[in-house]
């Protein structure tokens, strides 16, 4: 396996290249980058690695500025002191979030989870499997999703619908389970496919094969009777019944 550092840390760094060649002496570590100037120099002008070892906090930027200014189409594992940064790392192509401090047992686990992502995904490559349709078209097609403490991808090819409630947005998919993320229901609604999907009202955003009627109602509002059943009335006013009418028909 060929691995590149990403830490501004000199003893960070030679800790985890420590604890890389004891769990798999076989790793090779081809390069230790110290900041987002360096990394995306790099990464440009080389083959990519396998895996990569990227600290949150460089020396004159977030790490996150690196999946701007390149393309990023690797595997990777952020290793941080921080916490705050875990839903928006699993935008990134990251497969693990570590905490420091770092340890044999934690660098186990990852390359042990890199193993099993591999093999499960064999005939499209984890690749295939990290990259984001979205790069070129500006459309998710996946999220990162919370159940209690856990984390976990969600294809959006499975979500039913979005909705608000005391201010925390929620996901549900076909199968009726229910998710929770970080982002607001303007942030997720950017990220969709407008031919599929629909912000109804402020609370909710459906999916078209979730809507399993409709009718209208007074003053030229509309009931939605969604699958999952939702528990609640969700109502479409007036002024975007019309759009909706349209929407449905494929307008």
């Amino acid at each position: 396996m060929k691995v590149i550092i990403i830490e501004d840390e000199d003893i960070a760094i030679r800790k985890l290249k420590n604890i890389l060649k004891s769990v798999d002496p076989a790793i090779q570590i081809l390069a230790s980058l110290e900041s987002v100037k360096d990394a995306v120099s790099w990464i440009r002008h080389n083959p990519e690695p396998d895996l990569g070892f990227v600290d949150i906090q460089l020396s004159d930027d977030i790490s996150f500025e690196i999946f701007k200014q390149c393309e990023v189409n690797f595997p990777v594992v952020f290793v941080t002191a921080y916490d705050d940064y875990l839903l928006r790392a699993f935008d990134h192509n990251a497969i693990h979030y570590l905490l420091k401090p770092v340890t044999v047992e934690k660098i186990s686990l990852v390359l042990d989870k890199l193993k099993k992502i591999e093999n499960h995904f064999v005939n499209a490559g984890i690749r295939n499997f990290l990259l984001k349709g979205e790069k070129n078209q500006g459309i998710k097609k996946r999220l990162v999703v919370k159940k209690g403490v856990d984390f976990a991808p969600l294809d959006v090819e499975n979500i039913a619908y979005f909705f608000i409630e005391h201010k925390i947005s929620f996901v549900r998919d076909q199968s009726a389970n229910t998710y929770t993320t970080d982002d607001s229901l303007a942030e997720i609604e950017s990220t969709l496919d407008p031919g599929k999907f629909f912000r109804v009202n402020r609370q909710y955003i459906v999916r078209i094969s979730a809507i399993k009627k409709f009718s209208s109602i007074e003053y030229g509002k509309i009931r939605l009777q969604l699958e999952p059943p939702t528990g609640e009335d969700v109502i479409i006013g007036k002024e975007n019944a019309i759009k909706f009418r349209k929407w449905i028909r494929g307008g």
